[in-house]
């Protein structure tokens, strides 16, 4: 009898909530910290920032499940439920007793999980009577995303797009034209934060904490304009849940559940997505599933990183975060996976990480390409360079069942394609692409102005 490869759920099964996994942590993650009065960050704090309600999920520490609005899950019926698929071909390629499965989040019309935050996001500053909106891009999938988001629910958009993503992804850019959005390679002249940048270092590349800097900067002086994030805040987390809560029904249709759930790491969101719905039966005891985040070795906050109080961005215009990090003014290496070059990690995975309900490996840029390279020879989806992480940790974890010979289910979270990354394949097949390792050396040295 074939094995069964694709488990879909109706539209009907779409959640109608978000867990809100802060709810039920033991320990809840530190406070975020006002710089300027070194006080608790209150919600009313960020409304000048943020959506009020955005601001209300932030800090929200007491409500287990958090309705999804009916107009924002009216638009989630343009790709979800998306698929739980089994990795019959990869489970083969590698001839192990595990069981693989991936819920593919590339069939989101912007081809990544980035649209699950993207489309409340709009829809929440609608609600507020915002007509603009700014953010901040790596490789473009969050950008993308808000750039549909903002065209679906009427407001306009700036992104400031990472200048190194910007000339390696040009495509990605185009999208968010596409949809309307105005794109602003950064560091760019347009910004206070920018234009020092450019006069101190005239031939940086970029990075997140640059770019977030600018995004801030911009909507501070426009009017009727808000900020928007893509990663690391705990609303952003929060609208992920819908990943792991659709994956939930998913493995019951398989009769199966997962001993080991894996996603790819940059500020957290996709892991997040994928994950926090089946740690809550970790914190009864119930289950005991490990939680992996796969990180680059050029960018290791996770497994080499201090916890401490930072900045979200590079000039200090965000509140302070408490977080694993490399510190705010690391500048990661010019790798294929824009989307992971971040210093820092949300504050409820860096909580839990201290906790130890989660883990993390560092995989490096070569490792990562040929994890998705096998990957589109077996299951036919050629992966983002930020999914390949994922892949390759699932790969060693089924792999290390192979040596054991023992079954074991693998869920990973494929959260995106890479269609548009074709140039960093060429690359790769080319023999161009190299491994970057960051020395203890290097961090102590950022972690020392933190």
């Amino acid at each position: 009898m074939s094995k069964r490869k694709r488990f879909m759920l109706p539209e009907t099964e779409i959640p109608t909530q978000w867990y809100n996994i802060t709810a039920e942590m033991k320990n809840k993650p530190l406070p975020m910290i006002n710089p300027q009065t070194k006080e608790e960050l209150k919600a009313e704090d960020l409304f000048p920032l943020f959506a009020e309600e955005l601001s209300r999920q932030e800090v929200n520490q007491t409500d287990t499940w958090i309705d999804i609005p009916d107009e924002v899950r009216d638009k989630y019926k343009i790709y979800r439920p998306t698929p739980l698929v089994r990795a019959t071909e990869l489970e083969k390629a590698l001839d192990t007793p595990a069981h693989i499965y991936f819920k593919n989040e590339s069939v989101s019309p912007v081809g990544s999980h980035k649209l699950n935050s993207a489309l409340p996001q709009a829809y929440y500053n609608k609600v507020d009577g915002t007509t603009n909106i700014t953010t901040e891009t790596g490789a473009g999938q969050w950008g993308t995303a808000l750039a549909f988001a903002a065209k679906a629910f009427g407001l306009e958009l700036a992104v400031y797009m990472v200048k190194i993503s910007y000339e390696q992804k040009p495509y990605r850019r185009s999208l968010m034209q596409t949809w309307g959005a105005q794109v602003i390679a950064s560091p760019s002249m347009s910004t206070k934060a920018g234009r020092k940048i450019i006069t101190d270092h005239p031939n940086y590349q970029g990075s997140l904490g640059t770019a977030i800097s600018e995004a801030i900067e911009l909507a501070m002086q426009t009017e009727n304009c808000k900020y928007a994030l893509g990663s690391v805040l705990n609303h952003v987390s929060l609208h992920q849940t819908i990943i792991g809560l659709e994956a939930e029904k998913q493995m019951e249709m398989a009769d199966e559940y997962p001993d080991i759930v894996i996603g790819c790491f940059g500020g957290g969101s996709n892991f997040s997505g994928i994950s926090f719905p089946f740690m809550r039966h970790n914190f009864t005891g119930e289950k005991k599933t490990r939680f992996v985040a796969a990180e680059p070795a050029s960018c290791p906050k996770l497994t080499k990183g201090e916890f401490k109080y930072d900045f979200g961005d590079e000039t200090g215009y965000t509140p302070l975060i408490p977080m694993f990090t490399l510190g705010h003014k690391f500048t990661p290496a010019n790798i294929h996976a824009g989307g992971l070059r971040y210093h820092g990690a949300g504050s409820i995975v860096s909580q839990l990480l201290k906790d130890g309900y989660i883990e993390a490996v560092d995989i490096k840029q070569l490792d990562s390409f040929n994890a998705g390279v096998l990957f589109a020879r077996t299951e036919g989806i050629v992966p983002a360079p930020e999914s390949n992480h994922a892949i390759a940790a699932a790969i060693n974890e089924a792999l290390k069942a192979k040596e054991e010979g023992k079954k074991k289910v693998i869920l990973f979270n494929l959260s995106g394609h890479g269609f548009v990354d074709m140039s960093a394949y060429d690359q790769f097949l080319a023999g161009d692409l190299t491994n970057h390792v960051v020395s203890d050396e290097d961090i102590s040295k950022f972690l020392t102005e933190v």
